[in-house]
């Protein structure tokens, strides 16, 4: 990405001085962008203007090296060969004090109310749904580039609305997107299979789960986890499923409508079953108990960590809304 300038040394620093239990108290300025279930987004003083994911997962360099390249390969796909829009990225990496690698992606920050999360907080019913269906338009493009390249390259996407930057949104014409122009920002998790081999290594999802449940994590949810975003269907229903994460229970019904629509009218070829209200809210219910449940568990080792006198790596929210 053109136009990076990060001081290596300053981030080096700011590991060093890094507590993932409270960043927000690091001697060296963060602000906190956004958390997911798994990583977090922060912005440095020294470097701002700049999003960065912090992604301390890597065993060796060969592990790194493989992960970039199927990275760079996985944007490429998406922007020359699918179609759809996303960010320029950077990336840095170095040592740590105790020989650990610790890799931050970067992108360029964009701004807060752009983001489809933000967006939908206030959005009247209408608006949500024009929103969701560009979305799904966007998602279209995945979906005809797998089918015509089937069984050689497929890509996949994780389509919820927080990982869609809307450019040129106007909140005060919140209905009209014919200006607007979506951009996929979250694309750290590349999904590539090459002749039907995920080309991501599913260890990376364990690195951050504790010990004692790597095995159980690998056992009952690691497939799923991995062919669950090839399947337009379920990214649909995880897609609407969201909005009760985003506080917007309201618009559940109304999205439902317009997904099914959306399958009847504009992929009729696939036959797609409809969604169902009851479908959606048991998909959530169960995604919900997962991840706070998760959350618990991770909570738990960093405990442990500390009881051992033992660094713990990453950054836990204290909380997620849902």
């Amino acid at each position: 990405m053109s136009g990076v300038n990060i001081n290596v040394e300053l981030l080096r620093e700011f590991e060093r001085r890094l507590d993932p239990e409270a960043p927000e108290k690091c001697p060296i300025p963060v602000k906190i962008l956004g958390y997911g279930e798994i990583s977090t987004v922060f912005e440095l003083e020294f470097a701002p203007g700049l999003a960065l994911k912090r992604m301390p997962i890597f065993a060796n360099e060969a592990e790194l090296q493989q992960y970039e390249e199927i990275y760079r390969r996985y944007n490429e796909i998406l922007i020359n060969e699918v179609g759809i829009k996303v960010p320029p990225y950077a990336s840095v990496h170095f040592t740590d004090d105790e020989g650990r690698i610790i890799y931050f992606l970067v992108q360029k920050k964009l701004p807060y109310e752009v983001i489809g999360n933000r967006i939908v907080q206030a959005l009247p019913a209408e608006a949500a749904n024009s929103l969701v269906l560009a979305v799904l338009r966007e998602i279209k493009k995945v979906v005809e580039f797998n089918r015509k390249n089937a069984g050689r390259l497929e890509v996949a996407i994780d389509g919820q609305i927080s990982n869609w930057a809307f450019l040129g949104f106007n909140p005060d014409e919140p209905g009209n997107l014919k200006n607007v122009e979506l951009m996929y920002i979250d694309t750290s998790t590349p999904f590539v299979r090459v002749n039907g081999v995920e080309q991501l290594n599913p260890e990376l999802f364990l690195r951050s789960a504790p010990s004692f449940l790597v095995w159980l994590i690998r056992w009952l949810f690691l497939n799923d986890v991995m062919n669950r975003y090839y399947n337009f269907r379920l990214v649909t229903v995880d897609i609407i499923a969201n909005f009760f994460k985003e506080q917007r229970p309201d618009l559940i019904q109304g999205l439902i409508v317009t997904a099914n629509n959306f399958f009847k009218n504009e992929l009729p070829e696939l036959h797609i079953k409809p969604l169902t209200d009851r479908e959606v809210k048991s998909y959530y219910r169960e995604d919900a108990w997962i991840w706070r449940l998760y959350l618990s568990f991770r909570k738990a080792d960093r405990f442990l960590h500390g009881l051992m006198r033992k660094k713990y790596l990453y950054i836990l929210p204290v909380k997620i809304k849902r």
